[in-house]
């Protein structure tokens, strides 16, 4: 069975990071959810445009790794390109609108202390 990223040949992992092995940026976790703003453009390196073109609809990074068949970190060292270029954007499914619809915690705690009350 062919792990993705283990078997590939280091050389070719280094060159299509341009020697980089860290992300410039920690914006994507496995299930931020990347959407392309642009098309691939004729000369863009081949991993760039493929992911443009799985991204045409909002994918989360775990799925664009194993359908490129790299490691996450390579993959996020590339969408720190496209986003750094804007050609993609991206979020957490958790945004920070969505955890101010949270109960206060204070609440919750009334409620447990009713709960065990009963």
């Amino acid at each position: 069975m062919k792990r993705p990223g283990r078997d590939d040949d280091p050389d070719r992992l280094y060159t299509v990071t341009g020697g980089r092995s860290r992300s410039g940026t920690d914006a994507f976790d496995l299930v931020t959810l990347v959407v392309s703003e642009s098309e691939p453009t004729p000369g863009m390196q081949s991993e760039h445009a493929s992911i443009l073109r799985i991204c045409r609809s909002p994918t989360a990074v775990v799925e664009i790794a194993a359908d490129l068949g790299l490691p996450v970190c390579i993959v996020r060292i590339l969408l720190g390109d496209l986003h750094a270029a804007g050609r993609i954007t991206a979020r957490h499914p958790r945004t920070a609108a969505a955890a101010d619809q949270l109960p206060d915690p204070e609440i919750l705690k009334q409620v447990l202390v009713g709960l065990r009350n009963l």
